[in-house]
């Protein structure tokens, strides 16, 4: 008889910055790359926003894989189907650890960005919605939230909080029936999302990324 078990172990984990984590720091984003990226090319969009106030934090999903065969280019992946609440387990206490390492002893009034591309977006949610971290904002970029999360038990979670969504209209991806269901799940959920979208695919657009962060900052000034 085959007997499946289970032990946790030590292992390593990687993630990347632009910043650095001092009192300079106003604005902190914990961002999330999607599937089959790494988090040391994932991060470069993200030069855009690249402030002296601003703390950009990009972890990598734990498994890595060849996407092109048994050499060549490498990716991550936070999960897939083969003992998945298991990689969700794994993935929420990667990213617990690293919020309250890094995040945690900044200032109390730090506004606090989490963003997640694509297969990110799912990993964001369902560590938020297991460990509640605190954030302000909430930014899911061209990626459909879990379907299989009691959103309604907590709305008040989410009183001062903002989400808002944003992907591209030439999106693969996001097209006909799949923007259909997309567009219903976000009106589903019990909080307000605020839609944008961009003139482009399947990416992380960088003038829409610079356009969304100066209108945040131009509506919060944040004492220290």
């Amino acid at each position: 008889m085959i007997t499946a078990h289970t032990f946790s172990v030590q292992r390593t984990a990687h993630y990347y910055t632009i910043g650095l984590p001092n009192a300079q720091v106003r604005y902190v984003w914990l961002v999330c790359h999607g599937y089959g990226q790494l988090a040391q090319h994932f991060i470069r969009k993200f030069d855009t926003i690249a402030d002296a106030d601003t703390l950009i934090i990009a972890p990598e999903g734990l498994s890595r894989f060849y996407t092109e065969g048994l050499s060549g280019r490498v990716g991550a992946s936070w999960m897939t189907r083969e003992d998945r609440l298991l990689e969700i387990a794994d993935y929420c206490n990667y990213l617990s650890a690293l919020y309250n390492n890094l995040i945690t002893p900044l200032h109390h009034n730090v506004k606090i960005v989490l963003m997640g591309f694509s297969q990110g977006c799912a990993t964001q949610l369902r560590w938020i919605m297991r460990d509640f971290p605190r954030f302000d904002y909430l930014l899911l970029w061209a990626g459909m939230p879990p379907e299989d999360i009691d959103y309604q038990s907590n709305t008040s979670y989410f009183d001062s909080k903002e989400v808002h969504c944003v992907y591209g209209i030439g999106d693969p991806f996001l097209q006909e029936e799949r923007l259909l269901t997309y567009q219903q799940l976000l009106d589903s959920l019990p909080f307000p999302i605020h839609t944008c979208t961009f003139e482009g695919a399947h990416t992380v657009d960088r003038t829409t990324l610079r356009q969304w962060y100066d209108d945040i900052r131009s509506i919060k000034h944040i004492p220290v």
